[in-house]
């Protein structure tokens, strides 16, 4: 293979600019530097699950953030997303973000889009690890051996994103050519003059017919008529005759012989500086014996920050003192002196009142919970521990017809729901997908749900804590293990990319945290204003009255929970998180003895999610699906509800 630029000027003219790379490398971050806007960041794969677009701060035109992607052809929906952007978009330059502690990976991908045509230039990212792991890599062997531009770059600091900026503008395609076995090379020359035009050149567009791209396949098969595609097929199938082995394997030789030579010369090893602890700690997580006990080190600083200060000590301030005893009374006394019509004050200061119920609930109750929580979480993910997470927990999903990648959703489900839902894409079968989205709308409670439960928990006992988290997990290896049974399909095997563990970027883990809280005020508060409108209304017509009193046999005969609790679970279904607030009301006031708030932590828990995680279920899979699982798991909850009142009972737990 041999590389040289093109000559001529800066590149100009119009179409995106498009970041792309393998999983877990850094995209999202070059995205956020080069748009000043957040693109789900996080150090594990599956964040990226569409493709964000923004203008760029600096340069002419738009950023497009790719999902990640290993190769081509692409096997994920998540990779097919990422072929469809290049074989479909106009785009102006390509941008490669690289691993520059794994570059022989990095540069498999390399090639695939150097011989695409399109302008390009490589951010190799990640050069500090690199240099942790003892491996010096040098930018300017590998810019003279791809003939494209290759910039060092530490995104999370900023390091070399000016230079990124500058490279992208002058920009120009890399003559770049692999030399195939004869019968490929052959075949390719036959196929360039048959193919449609397309936005990538027509040698790279035959690789990837002769390699059975299904995304190639699909955009060919709308394009041309039957009797030229029969001729494209007798093409691919003259390769498979002429080779012993499958073309992809034959093609896939060739790249990495030239990459195994151009990266040796481009790197050389050194002695690593001091890693040992952190080495250690990341050999420990994903053990199958010493990976759990770290995992419950894990939770229980989780549930330590999350549950007891963030749930209760500044919850406590907030919603005790500063809204109970100052901010509150003061609203309610202005509304009485300045607003003569009574529902008017009520529905800014009533019981169900836009301040006292919605902005209340939305700012003392739930954003510290959340707050704490998108920090953890955050610290979780820039540590590399989510990956480490799947690869242990691989063996718990094989139980449920999954894999260990499946956890990502799950651990991404205990902050929002509805974006879970949508990173089920990560999961290679459909079958997996929808497995994964019963168990998320079932067992997995969001953020602002999880932080009320944990904070009440909290306030009875580490057994009740116990008690409420065997009977969640106990029903998701159930329902999991059966649907298995019931539903068609294969599990998938487990890939997945593990980053070295490492110390957090203060910096990420903030503009990570203060984006998800952006986006909390911004989603959510609306939503807590709405259902505060909603719950008036229902309120003045007599309606929630009525709800309370058909749905109260159920909750106090069956539950056995007072009658007030009722009400929560009419809240319920506007919201998850509203009815496990309504119950941490009734917590507070003494109305619920520590059995009766286990009982309606798990029924809560299992309860049907958010009316948005609903839509985003619809979205994904279909109303059909949506409604048969909400169907199920509506009654369900009460079920296990009741059957651990009575188990509890039984053994005298009280």
């Amino acid at each position: 293979m041999s590389c040289h630029d093109q000559e001529g000027g800066a590149i100009t003219g119009r179409g995106a600019i498009a970041l792309v790379g393998n999983p877990n490398v850094g995209k999202s971050v070059v995205f956020h530097r080069l748009t000043g806007r957040y693109a789900a960041v996080s150090n594990y794969p599956g964040t990226t699950v569409e493709v964000a677009r923004g203008p760029a701060l600096s340069l002419d035109g738009t950023i497009v953030d790719t999902p990640g992607l290993l190769m081509l052809p692409a096997h994920s929906e998540e990779e097919r997303v990422a072929a469809r952007v290049l074989l479909q978009d106009s785009l102006r330059v390509l941008v490669q973000v690289g691993d520059a502690k794994n570059l022989r990976r990095t540069l498999l991908l390399t090639v695939q889009l150097a011989e695409m045509g399109v302008p390009l230039v490589v951010a190799l990212n990640m050069m500090d690890e690199a240099a942790e792991h003892g491996l010096n890599v040098h930018p300017e062997a590998l810019a003279e051996g791809l003939g494209v531009e290759v910039i060092p770059t530490v995104a999370t600091r900023g390091r070399g994103m000016a230079e990124l900026e500058r490279a992208i503008a002058l920009a120009r395609p890399a003559t770049c050519r692999v030399v195939y076995p004869s019968p490929v090379e052959a075949e390719l020359t036959f196929l360039a003059d048959r193919l449609p035009q397309a936005s990538i050149s027509p040698r790279s567009l035959a690789l990837l017919w002769i390699c059975e791209d299904d995304v190639v396949d699909e955009w060919l098969r709308v394009r041309l008529p039957d009797s030229d595609m029969q001729i494209l097929e007798a093409a691919r199938d003259r390769v498979a005759a002429a080779c012993d082995d499958p073309a992809a394997e034959v093609v896939q030789r060739a790249r990495l012989a030239w990459i195994d030579r151009l990266a040796s010369a481009a790197t050389h090893a050194a002695a690593p500086p001091h890693r040992r602890l952190l080495d250690t700690l990341g050999r420990l997580s994903v053990h199958p014996v010493w990976g759990w006990p770290v995992l419950g080190i894990v939770l229980a600083g989780l549930y330590g920050f999350v549950g007891v200060f963030g749930a209760q000590t500044l919850v406590g301030w907030l919603e005790g003192r500063l809204f109970g005893e100052v901010v509150n009374p003061w609203l309610a006394s202005l509304a009485s002196r300045w607003i003569p019509i009574g529902w008017v004050a009520d529905l800014l200061v009533g019981p169900y009142g836009l301040w006292t119920m919605g902005v209340t609930y939305a700012l003392a109750l739930i954003l510290p919970i959340v707050s704490t929580f998108f920090l953890a979480f955050g610290l979780m993910e820039d540590s590399g521990y989510l990956p480490r997470l799947a690869v242990l927990s691989h063996r718990g999903f094989r139980l449920i017809g999954l894999n260990g990648k499946a956890v990502l959703p799950m651990v991404l489900g205990l902050g929002c729901v509805t974006t879970a839902t949508l990173t089920t894409r990560i999961l290679e079968t459909r079958r997996e997908r929808l497995l994964a989205i019963l168990l998320l709308a079932l067992a997995v409670p969001c953020s602002a749900q999880l932080g009320v439960v944990m904070g009440m928990l909290g306030a009875v006992s580490v057994s009740a804590t116990l008690i409420w988290a065997g009977v969640v997990v106990a029903v998701l290896l159930l329902v999991g293990w059966l649907a298995a049974k019931l539903v068609p399909g294969e599990r998938s095997a487990l890939l997945i990319e593990i980053p070295p563990l490492r110390r957090p970027v203060a910096s990420n883990v903030l503009i990570k945290t203060a984006a998800r809280l952006e986006w909390y005020l911004r989603e959510v508060l609306p939503l807590f204003l709405i259902g505060s409108v909603l719950v008036f209304l229902l309120d003045r017509t007599g309606l929630l009255a009525v709800g309370s009193r058909l749905a109260e046999p159920v909750v106090t005969g069956w539950l056995g929970l007072p009658p007030e609790a009722t009400l929560a679970f009419v809240l319920g279904f506007l919201r998850r998180d509203f009815g496990a607030t309504g119950l941490f009301a009734l917590q507070s006031h003494g109305l619920l003895s520590p059995l009766q708030t286990v009982v309606s932590m798990v029924t809560i828990t299992l309860f049907i999610p958010c009316l948005a995680a609903i839509l985003m279920m619809a979205r994904e899979r279909g109303w059909r699906t949506t409604l048969a699982i909400s169907a199920f798991v509506f009654p369900f909850a009460f079920a296990v509800g009741g059957i651990l009142r009575l188990g509890l009972q039984a053994v005298g737990w009280t």
